[in-house]
């Protein structure tokens, strides 16, 4: 006769701790959010001057991009307020709310560069705090939702 033991099964072994989240990425991914907040606040407020005052905005030059102000003072309003819905929710630390950030703040981007003819400075100002933004929530973003 022979005695087998019944075998045993395999035990598993715990996977390794994940490390505590980057101090230094979190805070640059709550910037972020901030920065995104005031983006939308900054289209917020820059669509209800071209929606309610038409004349305010003036090209002085024949420009490529031109663009009925109301009409393009409605799109700025839809961004400005996607952009404070995304940051609100980065606060939360949701992930899909980087990835909306992230196309938010491209999509602010390029509005805003279509946009250099009415508002130059304003619009470079806007552009590269987009540029910050994406930056900080394609690198260090991930590591707001362990916080």
């Amino acid at each position: 006769m022979s005695s087998k033991q019944p075998s045993r099964p395999p035990q598993r072994q715990a996977a390794p701790p994940e490390p505590p989240p980057n101090t230094v990425a979190v805070g640059f991914t709550y910037f972020a959010a901030v920065m995104l907040m005031l983006i939308g606040a900054f289209q917020i407020i820059q669509s209800l001057v071209a929606i309610f005052n038409d004349t305010f905005y003036v090209v002085g030059q024949e420009w490529v991009f031109e663009f009925d102000v109301t009409l393009w003072g409605w799109l700025h309003l839809a961004l400005g307020i996607l952009a404070v819905v995304a940051a609100f929710y980065l606060f939360k630390g949701a992930v899909w709310a980087r990835t909306v950030g992230v196309l938010v703040a491209g999509g602010s981007a390029i509005f805003n560069f279509a946009w250099l003819p009415y508002y130059p400075l304003w619009s470079i100002a806007i552009i590269a705090l987009d540029v910050f933004v994406i930056w900080a929530l394609t690198v260090h973003g991930r590591d707001i939702t362990r916080a």
